[in-house]
C-alpha cells in the first residue's frame, strides 16, 4: 500500500517492545508497553508556512528517533506497526 504525507507528517516504523526485562523477567504481549522510538521511513513535503513556502523537515528517511509518547495516529500497514506523527512530537534523533 502506497502512503502520500501531507505537510509535515512523518510516518515511523515502530520498534519492537522488549520481551525481557533487565532482571531477566520474561513479559507477555499485554504487559509490554510501546516504546517511542522507531525509524523514519518517508516524511511529506513540509508544513506550509504564511508566506506560500514549504518548511523543510529537520529529519531524513533511515532516521532512528524518540517521539511523544501520545503522538500520533498507529496503524498496520503491509503487516507492520507503524505511527504517522507530526514533525513537532519528534523529541531526538538518535545518533
Amino acid at each position: 500500500m502506497a502512503v502520500k504525507l501531507l505537510d509535515d507528517g512523518v510516518l515511523v516504523k515502530q520498534n519492537e517492545a522488549e520481551e525481557v526485562t533487565s532482571g531477566g523477567i520474561v513479559l507477555p504481549d499485554t504487559a509490554r508497553e510501546k516504546q517511542q522510538r522507531g525509524t523514519v521511513m518517508a516524511i511529506g513535503p513540509g508544513r506550509l508556512l504564511d508566506d506560500g513556502k514549504r518548511g523543510k523537515i529537520r529529519v531524513k528517511k533511515g532516521d532512528e528517533i524518540f517521539y511523544s509518547k501520545y503522538a500520533g495516529t498507529e496503524l498496520k500497514l503491509d503487516d507492520q506497526e507503524v505511527v504517522i506523527i507530526k514533525e513537532k512530537d519528534i523529541l531526538a534523533v538518535i545518533e
